[in-house]
């Protein structure tokens, strides 16, 4: 894959998705360059093999100089942290809005041949039908939701202006090892994170109404590449698992994954997210995309690896301001 590049560069390339990225590209040997200010990174480590460029996105200057000479960007750095977005939405907007356009604008200049930007299933807000396709209409409700948005509508117009040559990924929850637990609110880790230590599963909303499509790190990647290798310039993709579950289920499954039934403290007040989240997938499929990962296999993996007392999860799930969060 990618025979077409060769120097490749991946912002956020030391954070969760960012370094399974990383990881995979420098399998296919590839020369990977990672843009990254490491506030993100579990421990400030990259994959051994790529080259770390220390810089934030929001400085203009920083970005293109790192960009020069990349033939391919995959933009995965961002505030990935809807409660953060709602507590200080500036920051938000200046990470994933500005940064986007920061990164798309040296893209242009050093003269990229691809750019893939990771979007997020946020763009949706509020979903009227199910599953969605990529032309499902967008009802924001959060910071975030409005900042990730943002990217891809510069992402068009500098496809559509310049012809430069981007093609945008909406992943549903994404999860895996290598979270960080101060950052992440993807319910899979958070849940384990409790369950392995002995303490209440704490969902937000109906664990039985509220149901997501989890997509495995792992198979984020796959779509990725893809997306890079194979998806027409200008082109948005839903990247998801296919599976369905809600949180009520989700509890079911850690508990048989860790062989003890999981306690749960439902906050079902708090209904902002409270809806099915389930992506029509067949878009990327065209595309060879086949996800391999099972909700089942790919808990049980995480638990494993999390080991008996992981550190707990540290931020709260806020949708807006004065909303009672978990405890």
């Amino acid at each position: 894959m990618l025979d077409q590049y060769s120097k490749i560069l991946v912002t956020g390339g030391a954070g969760f998705i960012g370094c399974h990225l990383v990881s995979a590209l420098l399998a296919l040997e590839k020369n990977v360059v990672i843009l990254d200010n490491l506030s993100t990174s579990l421990d400030g480590a990259t994959p051994p093999g790529a080259t770390l460029a220390r810089a934030d996105i929001r400085d203009p200057g920083q970005v293109a100089d790192v960009v020069k000479g990349a033939e391919l960007i995959f933009h995965t750095a961002a505030n990935a942290n809807g409660t953060l977005s709602v507590e200080d939405p500036r920051f938000d907007f200046e990470t994933n809005a500005r940064g986007t356009f920061n990164v798309l604008e040296a893209a242009l200049a050093t003269g990229t041949k691809r750019f893939v930007y990771v979007s997020s299933a946020s763009v949706y807000g509020r979903p009227e039908r199910f599953p969605m396709a990529e032309d499902h209409p967008l009802s924001l409700f959060m910071p975030y939701g409005a900042s990730k948005l943002t990217g891809e509508l510069y992402c068009r117009s500098f496809f559509a202006s310049f012809g430069l040559s981007v093609v945008m990924g909406r992943p549903f929850p994404v999860y895996g090892p290598g979270e960080n637990p101060k950052t992440s609110m993807v319910e899979v880790s958070r849940y384990l994170r409790w369950h392995l230590n002995q303490k209440p599963i704490q969902v937000v909303g109906d664990a039985g109404r509220k149901t997501r499509d989890f997509v495995h790190v792992s198979d984020l990647v796959q779509a990725l590449l893809l997306l890079a290798d194979k998806a027409d310039a200008g082109e948005v993709f839903n990247i998801g698992s296919g599976e369905e579950i809600s949180m009520r289920e989700l509890t079911e499954v850690i508990g048989s994954v860790t062989g003890r039934t999981a306690v749960v403290d439902e906050l079902s007040r708090v209904t902002e997210d409270t809806y099915r989240l389930v992506p029509d997938i067949s878009k990327i499929k065209t595309l060879g995309y086949v996800p391999r990962m099972s909700i089942e296999e790919g808990t049980k993996q995480l638990a494993e690896e999390l080991g008996e007392n992981p550190e707990l999860p540290s931020g709260t799930t806020i949708f807006k301001k004065g909303q009672q969060a978990e405890k």
